[in-house]
């Protein structure tokens, strides 16, 4: 059969962070050393082989605290928890490890310094998202104040004007977010930002190998799962830098071909929950279909490494 030739860009980086990684690794040590079954509150990151595979080996996962035995370990997800999460962890006396990413540990400790300041917080952020949720829920309610959009910022009442900061979930579009930090700005001038960008290192690079594969591909397949806020960033990137369709997929039997048909390029990244197993998939399936030369678009390298909980090294 005869093969239409194609051209596959593939994305770099792309796939797993350190905090994912550090966080899947928390959970396979926690087996290792108490045996299972070892609950996990919430999904330890948002991917459905990942935390089907931890599944087997004996992770519960379940969504809140309540939900678990006294008598077995518990592990926080790589999100975050509010505050009462630990707390409540502690007053019931369970043995529990925090996965949270150490990036998103800086916006809470972040968070924190200021309302010690005595600054009122605005984040910005998806409502609903756990990592949202865990950030919210480090300081007192009213303390943190949520924008999602340009258009919030101009209703988002605070305390005084003079006395707020601003923190962002490490996830978001760094395009989008620049957005509404500049309307934060204009409308309140005094407002203090982070240090540094709150944005994940791993976010923006996955961003801008995604804006540099966009112009070079007819269309672009992002793995990743459907509740992974950094996977639908990058289709939303990938579309806005000029590509002219793109998809995302949990793996290769999701691949709409027919949208697909008549390209002659194909970008492949994945977010950062996605296991560089799925990805290969996806490459194998499109070379089953096509006579495909691979071109590889790298944008940085990463060389983060995050230690795991010293309670694990022990």
């Amino acid at each position: 059969m005869h093969k239409q030739p194609l051209t596959l860009y593939l994305a770099a980086p792309r796939g797993f962070c350190a905090g994912v990684d550090r966080a899947i690794k928390i959970v396979e040590m926690a087996l290792l050393k108490w045996g299972a079954p070892v609950y996990v509150r919430h999904e330890i990151v948002h991917n459905k082989f990942v935390v089907d595979g931890l599944k087997a080996k004996g992770a519960v996962f379940v969504e809140e605290l309540d939900e678990c035995p006294t008598d077995r370990p518990v592990i926080f997800s790589a999100h975050g928890v509010p505050k009462s999460v630990p707390a409540e962890a502690a007053e019931r006396q369970m043995v529990y490890v925090d996965a949270t990413c150490p990036l998103v540990s800086k916006v809470h400790i972040e968070a924190q310094r200021h309302a010690e300041n005595g600054l009122q917080m605005i984040m910005i952020g998806h409502k609903g998202h756990p990592e949202t949720v865990g950030t919210m829920g480090q300081l007192p309610e009213g303390e943190v104040l949520l924008v999602e959009t340009v258009q919030d910022v101009d209703r988002v009442q605070v305390r005084d004007p003079e006395r707020i900061a601003f923190v962002t979930q490490t996830t978001l579009s760094v395009d989008d977010t620049a957005d509404i930090v500049a309307a934060l700005k204009t409308r309140f001038p005094a407002i203090i930002g982070p240090h540094k960008e709150d944005i994940c290192y791993a976010t923006t690079n996955r961003q801008e190998a995604v804006k540099a594969v966009a112009p070079l591909a007819d269309a672009m397949l992002v793995v990743g799962a459907p509740n992974s806020s950094n996977s639908r960033r990058l289709v939303e990137v990938g579309t806005k830098a000029g590509c002219g369709y793109a998809q995302l997929v949990q793996r290769a039997s999701d691949i709409d071909w027919r949208a697909l048909q008549g390209v002659s390029s194909i970008g492949v990244t994945a977010g950062a929950s996605a296991p560089e197993r799925l990805i290969a998939e996806v490459i194998d399936a499109i070379k089953d279909r096509y006579d495909v030369t691979v071109q590889t678009v790298e944008t940085a390298v990463e060389d983060v490494e995050f230690k795991v909980p010293r309670i694990l090294r022990a």
